[in-house]
């Protein structure tokens, strides 16, 4: 066993056990109270592997409490002190209750894109073979894009598919357990808690920053599980090296395994999480549009993205209305004024190709050096339009306007802005064509 395992956990978890007698087939090891729960959760495997090696293929080790000596006292040893497990601690004591985990949070009800497709795989690889891929994984992003997904996805993974014991926490109750552990002289309950697992998750590990004695708690809490081979994993809104207020050697611990972020979703992404959403809740009566007109506006957060998606289906079923796009759009208007339709950024080649077609000309002809006036006016307005709907420079202007230099695209400008303060026909032209390229996708 000393030869297989490794150096930090050999004394504080193997060094006690003792070999007691061969009982048929099965070897009786005597194993401390305080350890041994854990030793049989984590090291099993490996005891009947060693015992297997010596005796033989058929040989079985079972872990028993230290045998008693006359006056009923139990046979001790004092290297045999160590932190109790959740299965040590008596059914009286004061337990420290997990977290509930969200069932619909999994691998499978994850939406992959761009935006987080390395920390789903780094998840994925760690509810796989915890201990082993990732340790510690550090998963940091905004608010709303999935982290806590991710991280039940894995408490989830490993409950259904694997033997390890798993606990999901926050750092708000983390806090709180600790607080009434010390209050209720019950920390070695506390201790087995979170020690005493293969798999903790931490949701929102900033909040431990300027809580002194907490932060230092677990610190002990992270080396213990680490030293032992149990898998750690952390999310937070922010990278380890931007935990200013937190301690220095716990942020060297976070970023000693691998660190991913997650982004806010592109396009194509939102509109799959709409649609996914539709299917896992058996929606039928909403229109491809609609959940278009949802993804284009709710841009920055998957939670308000899916709350979007409620709030429309929840109107349309209120009233007695199928949803559509203007269901959509109206209650988005209402109900989410901070996501009301942005004005669109328009590409030059866009607004080259939409002034051409409203003056019934070419984009060719657009470009070319025609000085005839049923090109020159339409030039001047698009190039008008590229210096009022884009942050291109006036230099950027005149190269994508066939090469022409920066003084043109000025005068153009000029030319345009007078003669719509002047011409009411120009001035509703012009105005008819901002409104579509700001509105139109």
């Amino acid at each position: 066993m000393r030869r297989t395992a490794h150096p930090s956990a050999w004394e504080p978890w193997l060094e006690p056990l003792r070999a007691l007698r061969l009982d048929g087939n099965t070897l009786l090891v005597e194993a401390p109270d305080a350890i041994r729960g854990w030793v049989a959760g984590r090291y099993g495997r490996l005891l009947h592997a060693c015992a297997a090696t010596v005796l033989g293929p058929q040989a079985t080790v079972e872990l028993v409490p230290p045998e008693t000596l006359g006056g009923g006292q139990r046979r001790s040893d004092p290297r045999a002190a160590g932190p109790l497990t959740a299965r040590d601690v008596p059914p009286s004591a004061g337990r420290v209750e997990p977290l509930t985990v969200n069932p619909r949070h999994t691998f499978d009800q994850f939406v992959i894109g761009d935006s987080n497709r390395l920390a789903h795989a780094a998840a994925l690889a760690v509810a796989e073979l915890p201990g082993l891929a990732y340790n510690p994984l550090f998963i940091c992003g905004p608010p709303g894009l999935g982290k806590t997904h991710l991280l039940q996805s894995i408490a989830n993974y490993v409950i259904a598919y694997g033997d390890a014991t798993v606990r999901y926490t926050t750092a708000e109750a983390f806090t709180n357990h600790f607080l009434a552990a010390l209050q209720g002289r019950d920390i070695e309950v506390f201790k087995a808690a979170y020690r005493g697992v293969d798999v903790l998750l931490v949701d929102d590990v900033q909040f431990l920053q300027a809580k002194a004695k907490t932060e230092e708690e677990f610190f002990h809490t992270f080396n213990a599980l680490h030293a032992g081979g149990a898998q750690v994993v952390l999310t937070s809104d922010r990278l380890p090296r931007d935990l200013g207020a937190m301690e220095g050697r716990l942020r060297e611990r976070f970023e000693a395994g691998l660190v991913c972020d997650v982004q806010a979703p592109d396009a194509s992404t939102r509109l799959t999480i709409l649609r996914k959403r539709v299917r896992q809740d058996g929606l039928t009566d909403v229109e491809p549009a609609a959940l278009e007109r949802i993804a284009e506006r709710v841009t920055d957060n998957v939670r308000v993205l899916e709350g979007a998606l409620v709030r429309v289906v929840a109107f349309g079923s209120l009233t007695g209305r199928s949803v559509t796009l203007e269901l959509a759009t109206e209650v988005l208007d209402r109900l989410y004024p901070e996501h009301a339709a942005r004005p669109r950024t328009p590409s030059i080649r866009e607004i080259q190709e939409r002034t051409a077609s409203a003056f019934g000309i070419s984009v060719d002809a657009l470009m070319s050096s025609s000085r005839a006036a049923a090109v020159a006016w339409p030039r001047q307005v698009a190039m008008y339009l590229a210096r009022e709907l884009t942050g291109e420079t006036l230099p950027a202007i005149g190269r994508a306007f066939g090469g022409r230099n920066h003084t043109t695209v000025l005068h153009a400008h000029k030319r345009t802005a007078e003669r719509m303060a002047s011409d009411r026909a120009a001035f509703d032209a012009v105005h008819s064509l901002t409104e579509t390229l700001r509105t139109d996708p």
